[in-house]
């Protein structure tokens, strides 16, 4: 099982160096960023996250807020911003009242969007002023017909915005053997090119996913795509008693995750990736299809056979704590 816990050459997550000479050739044109907001019940933390949209360094962006059916002032708050700022920087719509990533992925795959890359953002984080050109600056190096994701990493803060620490730091390559296993990159630090977005239409459509996120990471990294993990934090993840998904970052929060190991609730999600996944597997690359298929046969198998299939599969985790509970998750079958 030495695969599992083995590092993956060629680490991208560097800082990226903001400088004119730098800049791609094509920086005389100003790219629109169409950021995708999803809001419910966000009242008490979304003008912050508004107001953070504001600041940015790059400004040529709009915001497409799609709210799931909230009965606080958050539909008044956004009413009050699309008022204030410019006609057409911010459309309101309905969300379908799934859940967030059921709201995310309708709002990707809404078909009158139209920017040159997509900024996901949550209702409750501030967003650091240089979040988007940081993001732009490796996206517009990537060519246009390639499906490209960034994200990066986080500041964490309470509710009151006062600094508590960092998300953890993924030193290993972004992968699809990697992104079976987990997700690098929040959604709300995450921006991509037209082609990502066009990718993830495409095969998104009436598609139950666990997270938006995760669903993205996969897709992009399985179909052949780029994906950049930047180790500087883009934007202050706010930390609060009504966050869906929080970090997992302290030991309390990595031990409740080891438990949802045990009490199956990874495998449940392995299940729902697998069936999902099984709807585009003839886009995947070549090598991708070959992981995706060993690491599914594996999860059918007995002990020994499926130790071995798991290992030929490739798949890995960020961290030595992550692949040695991968591995326990594995020969205890909650894989």
């Amino acid at each position: 099982m030495e695969q599992l816990s083995k590092a993956v050459s060629g680490s991208v997550n560097f800082e990226i160096p903001i400088s004119v000479a730098a800049m791609p050739d094509n920086a005389s044109k100003i790219s629109k960023v169409a950021i995708l907001l999803c809001t419910y019940q966000g009242q008490n933390y979304l003008a912050e996250q508004l107001d953070s949209f504001i600041a940015q360094s790059h400004k040529h962006w709009e915001v497409w807020a799609s709210d799931d059916g909230s009965k606080d002032s958050t539909y008044s708050i956004l009413e009050t911003y699309r008022n204030k700022w410019s006609e057409g920087q911010l459309a309101v719509c309905h969300g379908p009242a799934e859940g967030f990533a059921a709201n995310f992925l309708s709002l990707t795959c809404k078909p009158d969007l139209a920017a040159d890359f997509y900024a996901y953002a949550d209702q409750d984080d501030v967003w650091e002023a240089d979040k988007l050109s940081r993001a732009l600056q490796w996206l517009e190096k990537v060519p246009a017909d390639v499906p490209a994701l960034y994200c990066s990493r986080t500041r964490l803060v309470d509710a009151d915005n006062n600094e508590i620490g960092m998300s953890p730091l993924f030193e290993k390559s972004p992968s699809f053997a990697n992104a079976l296993m987990q997700n690098i990159g929040g959604g709300n630090t995450m921006v991509f090119n037209s082609a990502a977005r066009e990718l993830l239409r495409d095969v998104s459509e009436n598609c139950s996913v666990i997270t938006h996120d995760w669903w993205a990471y996969m897709v992009v990294t399985g179909c052949g795509g780029q994906v950049f993990y930047d180790s500087k934090p883009t934007l202050r993840y706010r930390q609060h008693g009504n966050n869906i998904i929080g970090t997992n970052s302290n030991w309390m929060a990595r031990f409740k995750r080891i438990r949802m190991v045990f009490e199956g609730r990874f495998k449940r999600w392995n299940d729902s990736n697998v069936a999902a996944l099984s709807t585009l597997e003839h886009r995947l690359t070549p090598e991708n299809r070959e992981t995706f298929r060993r690491f599914a046969q594996a999860r059918q198998m007995s002990l020994v056979p499926r130790l071995v299939q798991l290992k030929r599969s490739g798949i890995y985790r960020q961290t030595l704590l992550g692949n040695i509970g991968l591995i326990a998750a594995a020969i205890f079958g909650k894989i």
